[in-house]
């Protein structure tokens, strides 16, 4: 698919995972359009018409090592292909304080642009064993002018409520990128209805991408951003490949956004500006 403008993606991943036996049932592999090299990669980005794109490891089992193992991968391609920006993958977990020591080692190579940070196999935002790597990771971030992706979804740690409160702490010097809108429903209407524009007014700097974004949101994100008359330079256009798809997302961005100055700016301008291309 080309889409026929200039697109700029600002979350997808590299690397193949092992097969896992989710909720019970027998080892699965639903991420199908995963990608084992910088090659694949290369030709996706190719046949997307997409001219940049920020490359994080994958992950999804619930054994961390396989995503470490993976950052090394993105830098690789950062480096050998100028398209591409590199997302290193970290934890908040104490266990894996080791590993996202070794990950934070690689923040000054040329291409790593952000960080990734997940509660999704476990810690909380608010553990104060999760506290020292917290400190490391975004200790990093404002060091090296990086940015800091967190997932959002609904429930448990990831819920907006708790990495809420990574902006509140650390937003202030640090870019902070809300993965998924929130998240789902919960996270939507919490994050467009109460929380986006108070950050952005507070002079946080914090951003998101409408990736997974349930039907409504992106149409009421734009129209919040009209609304507010702010906002519009903080939203950004994600894949999430292969746990997204590509022609999916971009086509529930454009309807939502348009072909006028909000399009450019979140399919393309933001993403040059957050991640320094300019």
């Amino acid at each position: 698919m080309t889409t026929g403008q200039r697109v700029h993606d600002a979350h997808r991943h590299l690397g193949v995972l092992p097969a896992f036996p989710f909720y019970g049932g027998p080892p699965v592999n639903p991420d199908t359009t995963a990608r084992a090299t910088i090659a694949e990669l290369r030709a996706d980005l190719d046949r997307e018409g997409t001219e940049c794109a920020l490359v994080i490891p994958n992950y999804g089992v619930p054994d961390p090592t396989a995503s470490f193992a993976l950052n090394e991968l993105v830098v690789e391609a950062a480096q050998t292909d100028e398209r591409i920006r590199a997302g290193l993958w970290t934890s908040p977990r104490p266990q894996d304080a080791a590993a996202t020591d070794e990950a934070l080692a690689l923040a000054g190579e040329r291409g790593v642009s952000a960080l990734k940070l997940s509660f999704l196999l476990g810690g909380r935002v608010t553990d104060v064993a999760c506290r020292p790597q917290l400190d490391a990771i975004f200790g990093a971030a404002r060091e090296h002018g990086l940015v800091v992706h967190v997932h959002t979804s609904p429930g448990a740690a990831s819920d907006l409520d708790e990495v809420g409160l990574l902006v509140e702490e650390y937003a202030d010097d640090v870019a902070v990128h809300l993965v998924h809108m929130g998240g789902g429903m919960s996270g939507h209407i919490k994050l467009i209805g109460q929380k986006f524009f108070a950050w952005v007014a507070a002079g946080k700097r914090v951003y998101t991408d409408t990736s997974w974004a349930i039907g409504f949101a992106p149409r009421w994100f734009a129209a919040e951003i009209e609304r507010h008359g702010i906002g519009h330079d903080r939203v950004l256009f994600a894949s999430d490949q292969p746990w997204g798809d590509f022609a999916g997302e971009h086509a529930r961005l454009a309807a939502a956004t348009g072909d006028g100055e909000l399009a450019d700016l979140v399919f393309r301008r933001n993403f040059e500006q957050l991640h320094q291309l300019t």
